[in-house]
């Protein structure tokens, strides 16, 4: 028989054991999060990390569809990945990432895609440059 007594009633998520590098949104309609990992960047990739990092943080505001947007994060989360290896970073592999992500930017930077956001298509051209000079 349940104890009147001992009612918990709980306002929001509850852990009953270590939650360690989770993420999670509570009571919203929409949620943008960002987590950042300090790992160490491979020597000679530091501008690449910082313009991949700065080109994640921008995109929910570029106004891509949203599987046009996850496949461009997944891109950069690669792209994150081959650079932060403790090995030396795998240049297919890294080519690839990068590839993918400037095919996931093409459609914006042709003005393709349509209903993005006011100075998108610069955005995606320059962001493509970049991607392109640096490697």
């Amino acid at each position: 028989m349940n104890d009147p007594r001992h009612v918990n009633n709980y306002e929001g998520p509850v852990f009953n054991a270590e939650v360690s590098g989770a993420q999670f949104a509570w009571n919203n309609e929409t949620v943008t999060q960002n987590q950042r990992n300090d790992t160490t960047i491979a020597p000679g990739f530091e501008a690449l990390a910082t313009l991949v990092t700065d080109l994640l943080r921008q995109l929910p505001q570029v106004g891509l569809a949203d599987q046009d947007r996850e496949d461009a994060e997944s891109a950069v989360r690669e792209v994150l990945t081959v650079i932060t290896r403790p090995d030396a970073p795998e240049p297919g592999k890294l080519r690839r990432a990068l590839a993918m992500l400037k095919g996931a930017l093409a459609p914006v930077a042709t003005g393709v895609v349509t209903g993005t956001a006011v100075g998108a298509q610069e955005w995606a051209r320059t962001a493509i440059g970049s991607l392109t000079r640096l490697v």
